[in-house]
């Protein structure tokens, strides 16, 4: 019974956040920036290409305004092409547009245009983060 009562007493003090310190030995790593290595990641690239030909083989006529799903089963990346707009500069046919793009590192939203440079060929003439 006395080592009951002693153990009592000792729990009786409780935790509390007050007294908890910070345990300093863990480290993590870290993500890197969306700036860094954007460019020449390869999945990104592919990416790209994937909402390049997407945007490039909408029927804007059959669509009326209806966002583009595409989906890279290469990355795992998906998206959703909307606001298509369609110019022609002194005889180039270009499309701007806006697209999402969700991936592992989280959703992005970019605007981007592509300009017809042959016989149905497409270039990806830009495309940067909103």
């Amino acid at each position: 019974m006395a080592a009951l009562l002693s153990l009592a007493g000792c729990g009786m003090g409780g935790f509390s956040l007050d007294k908890a310190e910070i345990d300093r030995s863990i480290i993590t790593g870290n993500v890197p920036s969306a700036d860094t290595g954007m460019a020449t990641d390869a999945g990104f690239a592919a990416d790209q290409m994937t909402i390049r030909n997407a945007a490039s083989a909408a029927d804007l006529q059959e669509l009326g305004g209806q966002p583009v799903m595409w989906a890279n089963a290469d990355t795992g990346s998906r998206g959703s092409i909307s606001g298509i707009a369609e110019t022609r500069t002194r005889g180039e046919l270009c499309r701007a547009f806006s697209t999402t793009r969700e991936s592992f590192d989280g959703v992005t939203l970019y605007q981007g245009r592509i300009c017809m440079v042959g016989a149905g060929a497409w270039r990806l003439d830009e495309f940067k983060a909103s």
